[in-house]
C-alpha cells in the first residue's frame, strides 16, 4: 500500500511539473508564470519528500524545507516585481 501511494505521489508531482512547465512557456501573463513557478517548486518539494520516503533518509526533508523557504521568498520577490512593473495603457479607439 505504501509503495502505491509513493508511486502516486511521484506521478502526481511529475504531472504537476509538466503542466507548470507548459504554463511557464505559454504565459500569457507574468502572474501566470509566477504561479506556475510556484507549482513547479511545490512539485520539487513533493519529489524531495518522496525521495525521503523511498530511501528512509531525512536529508531529503532538509532539502524540501530549504526549497520551501527559498520558494516563498522568491515568490514574494517576483510578485513585488510584477506589481511595480509599468502596465501598458489600453489604447483608445479613434
Amino acid at each position: 500500500m505504501a509503495g502505491a501511494a509513493l508511486t502516486l505521489l511521484i506521478v502526481a508531482a511529475l504531472a504537476a511539473a509538466v503542466l507548470a512547465a507548459v504554463r511557464i512557456v505559454g504565459g500569457p501573463t507574468h502572474a501566470d508564470r509566477i504561479v506556475a513557478l510556484d507549482i513547479f517548486l511545490a512539485a520539487g518539494i513533493a519529489l524531495a519528500v518522496a525521495a525521503s520516503l523511498a530511501t528512509g533518509r531525512t536529508v531529503f526533508l532538509d532539502v524540501a524545507i530549504g526549497l520551501a523557504l527559498v520558494g516563498f521568498v522568491a515568490t514574494i520577490g517576483w510578485a513585488r516585481l510584477v506589481e511595480r512593473a509599468p502596465r501598458n495603457a489600453p489604447t483608445e479607439p479613434s
